[in-house]
């Protein structure tokens, strides 16, 4: 109970840190089945729960990548990420590519796709909502009059 208290788990990352700690495959089962019966452990509650928190800094393609590392099967992983919508992705891409662009505001269209764009995309964000959030930014940046 004392790592579930710290943090949500998956079924597998739970096992696998039990298992380590040197409990015996059997316990740890058991312990699994009645930690998931009593409502405790849901993998796709921890899904849904992992896009929530970490979708601000990731896209979808990372979101994915760190639940199947953490154990989550693909359908649960599937249908959390899925709840991550088109728009949503390109708020959270924009609101990165805000802070990146901010660094260095002097910069063309080309030189944002290849520093900023480039990080997106090494975040797991999709080539559109990529170019989406470059080209918003950019366009209110040059809305806005100089000082």
């Amino acid at each position: 109970m004392g790592l579930l208290a710290r943090r949500a788990h998956s079924k597998w990352e739970l096992r696998r840190k039990l298992v380590m700690k040197g409990f015996e495959v059997e316990a740890v089962e058991a312990a699994i089945a009645k930690l998931a019966d009593l409502g405790y452990l849901n993998d796709s509650a921890f899904a849904h729960s992992l896009v929530r928190r970490r979708g601000a800094l990731r896209g979808p393609l990372a979101l994915s990548a760190e639940l199947a590392a953490k154990g989550v099967g693909r359908l649960d992983a599937a249908a959390a990420v899925a709840e991550f919508g088109p728009e949503a992705q390109v708020a959270s891409a924009t609101r990165l590519a805000e802070r990146l662009f901010a660094k260095n505001p002097a910069m063309s269209y080309r030189e944002m796709l290849d520093r900023v764009g480039a990080k997106l995309i090494r975040r797991g964000f999709p080539v559109a909502v990529v170019t989406a959030a470059c080209r918003s930014v950019l366009a209110t940046a040059a809305q806005q009059p100089e000082d």
